[in-house]
């Protein structure tokens, strides 16, 4: 049995100069996810088709790329999860000061991903430089500035109302860069030549030099508005319990692996409809223009729900309406599956069903993670925000791999030909083969993050008001001790 003397709880930070919580943390927080998205969704909208169709490398060797950078994941994730949680923390607090000091390197690297500057060298030359553009943008910089934004939630306020309407902003900053992204984007850098839709790659690379600037002006905009108020010192080296142990109650928590599996699912199928779509409109709609619509189409069910999210939340329950929304999306994978249209705008219809449901586990799932880290906190007595996050963040990253990997190795199956700089006219079997990909496998892996949800992720709206109390009171009774 794991000791709990001697962990310290995490406190309401009572110094003068801390302000209450209030809309300027919303805000700012949600800046902070809007930079992060902007190099996050730029590569995981297009990665695959600007490294396929215009440095012409296999789709299947991108795919095997995606998923190996996120074996070696496993280790800088974890890693900087751990070494946050046991470093001092700054003047500014514990997780702001890394937003300061990774957002020029990770956008640097975001653009130099999208750069073709070897598009006429060697097949190995072009296949170097994106395996290490990647692995520089991704399994460094990237994991260095997300685990400290995103274990930041659980210490800007102790509410958990509060930390819903984090959750909720942060998705709203998510939803206001893939706007901007995945909407705007796809009209700039997609251009028509003699008929046929085709990806530039000079205007990748200016694209992905824009959201560089935007994601540090975002990250600046972040760190001056969020504000650090649950005071949490590193337990005591003589205290704190060693990696292998604090790893092993992480695998042995019901709620975290519960929410792992279910949102690993979700996450794929969602990454994957978002790999999926360039081409489904560049090749079976020949128009890769109307990307940006069904982008926006796929955005708006997040906008709807933003509002009355944190609302829902306290009132009916997290698990609950995620589990609601996403037995919505499987009905409506299906269906487009079984209608197979070769309408563009009826299939969009579809597409805005399926993405509300998926959207309302979605949107909330960030305040999951501060459930999950109270959970941990019970269970331990030792606050492991940041290895917890860590722990859900390369869980995430492995599933983006895993949806990437997928892609690129069923476009492959299916016949898909890559060309350099050029456009190949696929066969009627490929077109009929993304669409599969793109409306059955999907709706199959929401089935599957709908069932962990159900069956095996423990914290109800009621044991989650339960585990708050719980905390309230041993907060309290540290508070008359000091």
């Amino acid at each position: 049995m794991l000791s709990t003397i001697g962990a310290p709880a995490p406190t309401q930070d009572s110094r003068p100069s801390t302000r209450p919580f209030g809309r300027r943390d919303k805000i700012g927080y949600m800046f902070g996810d809007f930079g992060n998205d902007f190099t996050f969704i730029l590569q995981s909208t297009f990665f695959l088709i600007f490294y396929t169709n215009v440095m012409g490398i296999s789709a299947a060797h991108v795919g095997t790329l995606m998923f190996t950078a996120r074996l070696l994941d496993a280790f800088t994730d974890v890693g900087a999860g751990r070494l946050i949680d046991v470093l001092k923390p700054g003047r500014s607090g514990r997780f702001k000061p890394w937003l300061l000091r990774i957002m020029i390197p990770v956008a640097g690297a975001a653009f130099l991903m999208f750069s073709p500057f070897l598009q006429d060298g060697s097949y190995g030359a072009r296949l170097a430089w994106m395996v290490v553009t990647y692995i520089l943008w991704g399994s460094v910089f990237y994991t260095l500035i997300n685990t400290p934004y995103g274990s930041m939630a659980s210490v800007i306020s102790h509410r958990a109302g509060d930390r819903a309407s984090l959750s909720v902003f942060r998705s709203l900053g998510a939803t206001l860069a893939n706007i901007g992204i995945s909407v705007i984007l796809p009209l700039i850098v997609f251009v028509q030549i003699d008929g046929s839709s085709e990806l530039s790659g000079t205007r990748m690379m200016l694209a992905a030099g824009g959201c560089g600037i935007l994601a540090v002006l975002c990250y600046l905009l972040c760190f001056a508005n969020v504000q650090e108020r649950v005071a949490t010192t590193p337990t005591p080296k003589a205290e704190r319990m060693g990696f292998a142990q604090t790893m092993s109650t992480l695998v042995t928590n019901r709620a975290l692996t519960g929410m792992i599996a279910s949102s690993l699912f979700m996450l794929i199928a969602f990454m994957l409809m978002g790999g999926m779509m360039p081409y489904l409109f560049n090749e079976y709609f020949n128009n890769g223009q109307l990307l940006s619509v069904v982008n926006f189409v796929g955005l708006a069910p997040t906008l709807l729900l933003v509002p009355v999210a944190s609302t829902l939340a306290k009132t009916v329950g997290k698990k609950e309406i995620g589990a609601a929304g996403l037995l919505l999306a499987v009905v409506a994978g299906l269906v487009l599956f079984v209608v197979r249209t070769d309408s563009p705008v009826l299939f969009m219809v579809g597409y805005a069903v399926l993405m509300f449901g998926v959207a309302c586990l979605n949107i909330l799932i960030w305040a999951f993670i501060t459930d999950v880290i109270d959970f941990q906190e019970i269970r331990t007595g030792e606050r492991n925000d940041a290895t917890v996050y860590a722990t859900y963040s390369w869980a995430r990253k492995l599933g983006q791999a895993i949806a990437g990997g997928l892609t690129g190795w069923a476009l492959g199956w299916i016949g898909y030909e890559s060309a350099a700089g050029g456009h190949t006219v696929q066969t009627d079997d490929v077109l009929e083969g993304i669409y599969t990909l793109a409306t059955l496998l999907p709706a199959t892996l929401l089935l599957l993050s709908l069932l962990a949800l159900l069956l095996w992720y423990p914290l109800s709206k009621k044991r989650v008001d339960e585990n708050i109390a719980t905390l309230e009171r041993k907060r309290s009774a540290q508070d008359i001790q000091d």
